[in-house]
């Protein structure tokens, strides 16, 4: 079965989106999320390719990673297999976040009788190119057009992914205490009332123990939430003792627990609940931004320092409402977490802001919430392409 969506003249329009699992949980997580909006939202029954369905199980506990062909969530879920399948190609077909579609695949496109939208699903940025590159084609050797399309923070990109009550439902689940404290008991978390949360999903960080060092020492009660993942082994080390999901741990005013790895609905509760959110990729960024919560984002390293120049282009959209000297901190100290230096002098320089901080992450999340989700953005793309 192919992926339909319905246009304004009621035609099936076929969608695949193909991704390759390459930094963990990222690349699906923003496929996944991707593809359930298109099903949800927009009458859609899409086509999902993945390479690394044990990957996807982690992030989708109900879907069997040895399934060549299943449907979860309202989404056709396809093994990307090395032996490639005559496949008709869809209509639309999302090439995301650097994958390279199969060649037979892309033969059938070029073969098809009906032209084919092909589309390349950039990863995020906030660098000020992406708005003159966002949407331009670009002429294969076979004939056909692919492209570009680059999600963003301004109006001028593809935006980011949203569902459209996100920001109702996660204000009325903030509100409601109850409702906090129940998730958090049904993730074995008791947190005493005057704690301060936080969640920690990250990269490993040589310098990590310095920042947990200010914690414990610290005069506010911190609990610290780590969802199973690479930082684990630098918390292991600053302990002396092993982790693992369930284990908690006091050391003077920082009590910290391991979380098994949560599925996304949950991890967005779990954003929802905590003061601060420190969080890493692409997919658990945009949705700490989406929690309104302050935070920090742990980039992903690549060659050449690539990624400090897109750490350094959101800073500046993101401290623009800051008063000068919280942007300064906040810039220090996402500075010196992703390069693992002196991260415990910049969270002592980052702690007299936080009211600032809070106000301005909500902020940020209605702001951008005022622009088009990356759902609909496709979707509007396709129909002017017509």
């Amino acid at each position: 079965m192919h992926g339909y969506l319905l246009d304004t003249g009621n035609q099936a329009v076929k969608w695949d989106i193909f991704c390759r699992v390459v930094d963990n949980f990222g690349d699906i997580g923003v496929t996944w999320r991707l593809a359930r909006q298109l099903a949800a939202e927009q009458g859609a029954e899409v086509r999902l390719w993945v390479d690394e369905l044990a990957a996807f199980a982690r992030i989708c506990p109900q879907a069997d990673a040895r399934a060549e062909r299943q449907w979860q969530r309202g989404v056709e879920i396809r093994r990307w297999g090395t032996a490639w399948q005559t496949t008709e190609p869809a209509d639309v077909v999302i090439e995301a976040l650097a994958c390279e579609l199969p060649a037979a695949y892309v033969a059938a496109m070029a073969a098809h009788p009906a032209r084919v939208l092909w589309l390349n699903l950039e990863y995020l940025s906030a660098e000020g190119w992406i708005d003159g590159c966002h949407g331009l084609p670009s002429l294969q050797g076979n004939g056909l057009q692919k492209f570009f399309f680059f999600p963003g923070f301004t109006a001028a990109s593809g935006g980011l992914l949203r569902e459209a009550d996100l920001l109702a439902r996660r204000s009325v689940f903030q509100g409601n205490a109850a409702a906090r404290n129940e998730f958090l008991a049904s993730i074995g978390v008791m947190i005493p009332a005057p704690a301060r949360l936080i969640s920690l999903f990250a990269y490993e960080n040589a310098g990590l123990g310095q920042w947990l060092d200010r914690l414990a020492a610290g005069p506010v009660e911190t609990h610290l939430l780590v969802p199973e993942g690479r930082i684990l082994g630098d918390i292991a080390r600053w302990l002396g003792e092993p982790l693992g999901a369930g284990t908690r741990h006091r050391r003077g005013a920082l009590h910290i627990q391991v979380l098994p790895f949560l599925e996304q609905d949950r991890y967005d509760l779990l954003l929802w609940c905590c003061d601060f959110n420190l969080v890493r990729g692409e997919d658990s960024f945009v949705r700490a931004q989406w929690a309104g919560r302050p935070l920090l984002w742990h980039i992903y390293p690549q060659q050449e320092g690539a990624h400090w120049d897109k750490l350094e282009a959101f800073l500046a959209l993101y401290c623009r409402s800051l008063s000068p000297s919280a942007a300064t901190a906040l810039g220090r100290f996402w500075r010196a977490w992703n390069a693992g230096e002196a991260i415990g002098e910049a969270w002592d320089e980052l702690s007299p802001h936080w009211a600032e901080l809070a106000a301005q992450a909500e902020s940020w999340a209605r702001g951008q919430a005022a622009q088009a989700d990356l759902a609909t953005a496709l979707v509007q793309f396709y129909r002017n392409w017509l």
